[in-house]
């Protein structure tokens, strides 16, 4: 009997300790900025996911939405942004305000088969900082906007909570800014997760920072940084900047027809140089035809005045085929390179002496004939 009681202690231990392990699945509060990427982890998650459900539970459903079933991903709004991690966490992708809310991890073994183990929760808060303006410019009063979206509802600022959840605005030095400072008005609404920051721009505000902090127990959990960028900066920064841009055009411009004019000259004096030695050039070839043309008259003449025992002891090729000698003299004037055609102030000869062998006079003959035209000048 001692020992059977001992064994059903034993046994009472033991599930005690297997209860209070499963039932010790703590709630998990997860907390991001609108537009960043967030891990959602599962806690009761086995080493396989085909067991694994992921179910949604927001503010704008009535019902709970299944993202993940059984491992596989279902068709819903945020199908693209959803993925199932390797340790059977949620990951989702750029983060917007309206994906705050309850994410619950289950463990089933099949389609309508039993729970393997309890619910895993995990509560997302997401930080959004908004401005009253969207463009601004100094001397502006702006008022910014830092909203903490969560479900279910959490209570912000209220110390006693135990979740202690509260917002701040901070300066880009880190300084926490209060309601003391003349220059700013911090201010809640009636919605304690919503802290807002006013104050008058100044021209020396242009790329400052103002930063919406949230902490969790007195630890910082996320935040979000607005930076002012003033309109009226940014449009003479714009025009500076296409200014110089007209200005690199210009002179860009203004250099390439330089270029284009010297190359144009240095071409122009080339061309006319060359056209200058061509007409050099027909120049003496005229002269030089003329020249040689005279000489050959010259030439043509002696021969037609000498004696007739010269031309008989330089044969010719007619003698050694038809014994026919023929010898024509052409006299060209010196003025034919200039002219075209023959005028009325030109002078020509023609001359032909045909002669047999000496041996038959009776076939020798001569004939000269002479033109003869005025001379017109």
């Amino acid at each position: 009997m001692p020992d059977e009681c001992h064994l059903c202690l034993l046994g009472l231990i033991f599930l005690s300790s297997l209860l209070t392990g499963i039932s010790g699945v703590d709630d998990a509060h997860v907390f991001i900025s609108s537009g960043e990427d967030v891990r959602l982890s599962c806690k009761n998650a086995l080493h396989d996911c085909t067991s694994t459900t992921w179910l949604y539970n927001g503010f704008s459903h009535s019902a709970a939405v299944e993202l993940i079933g059984l491992g596989r991903k279902k068709d819903t709004e945020s199908h693209e942004r959803l993925s199932l991690g390797s340790d059977c966490s949620l990951n989702i992708r750029n983060i917007s305000t309206e994906d705050h809310g309850s994410y619950i991890c289950q463990q089933w073994t099949g389609v309508g088969g039993p729970r393997l183990r309890p619910d895993a929760h995990v509560y997302l808060h997401v930080l959004h900082v908004s401005s009253s303006h969207t463009e601004i410019s100094a001397g502006l009063s702006v008022t910014l906007f830092c909203q903490l979206y969560s479900y279910p509802r959490v209570s912000c600022g209220d110390s006693v909570s135990s979740e202690r959840i509260d917002l701040f605005w901070v300066n880009q030095a880190g300084v926490k800014l209060t309601r003391s400072d003349s220059r700013y008005q911090i201010s809640s609404s009636s919605d304690p997760c919503i802290i807002s920051l006013n104050t008058t721009l100044l021209n020396e505000d242009h790329n400052r920072e103002w930063r919406c902090e949230v902490t969790h127990r007195d630890q910082v959990k996320s935040s979000v940084t607005y930076t002012v960028k003033s309109s009226v900066q940014a449009d003479s920064t714009t025009a500076g900047i296409t200014t110089q841009v007209i200005m690199i055009v210009v002179g860009a411009s203004f250099i390439l027809l330089l270029l284009a004019l010297i190359l144009w000259l240095m071409i122009r004096k080339k061309r006319s140089a060359v056209r200058r030695a061509t007409d050099d050039f027909v120049e003496l070839s005229s002269r030089a035809g003329n020249n040689s043309l005279f000489c050959e008259s010259q030439v043509n003449l002696e021969s037609l005045h000498s004696s007739p025992e010269s031309r008989r002891t330089s044969p010719s090729r007619d003698e050694q085929t038809d014994d026919v000698t023929y010898t024509e003299v052409t006299v060209v004037s010196k003025n034919r390179a200039k002219k075209n055609k023959v005028c009325c102030d030109d002078k020509v000869t023609y001359a032909s002496i045909g002669g047999a062998k000496a041996e038959d006079c009776s076939k020798l003959y001569a004939s000269v004939n002479k033109n003869h035209h005025k001379s017109g000048k």
